[in-house]
């Protein structure tokens, strides 16, 4: 399996303040349409223009890192874009991945020391019909 790293998700108490703050230093569009995210739940995204994207997902109980200590650690995970979701989720529990949720279409697995990371859907791989998904 080679997955494409496609977007990292970062978790914040207001997530259209900080894609704009980012937005601010690295440019980009915030909340530009694309159907492999939806903003319905209250996140944003800032795509750049490499293709890259930022998720700034809504925490309402967010407590910040305090670096370095580790009972405040960094809170960010990683989406890879695999062709198949089924077979990619096999070979990362293969690997000693746990998978934690594959309820909302994608799945959210933890890495052997407990990072969350998610498979999600290569969308390159589909025709594009238009849809975005938020």
């Amino acid at each position: 399996m080679k997955a494409k790293l496609e977007c990292v998700v970062l978790d914040c108490p207001d997530p259209i303040a900080l894609a704009e703050f980012y937005r601010s230093i690295i440019g980009g569009t915030v909340n530009q349409p694309d159907r492999r995210w939806t903003t319905e739940y209250g996140d944003a995204t800032l795509h750049l223009e490499s293709g890259f994207v930022l998720n700034f997902q809504l925490v309402e109980d967010y407590r910040p890192p305090r670096w370095p200590d580790p009972a405040f650690p960094q809170q960010f995970h990683l989406d890879f874009a695999v062709p198949d979701l089924d077979e990619a989720q096999e070979e990362v529990l293969a690997l000693g991945a746990t998978l934690l949720d594959d309820t909302q279409g994608w799945r959210t697995l933890a890495d052997p020391v407990g990072h969350p990371f998610c498979l999600v859907r290569d969308w390159s791989l589909l025709p594009d019909d238009g849809e975005a998904a938020g």
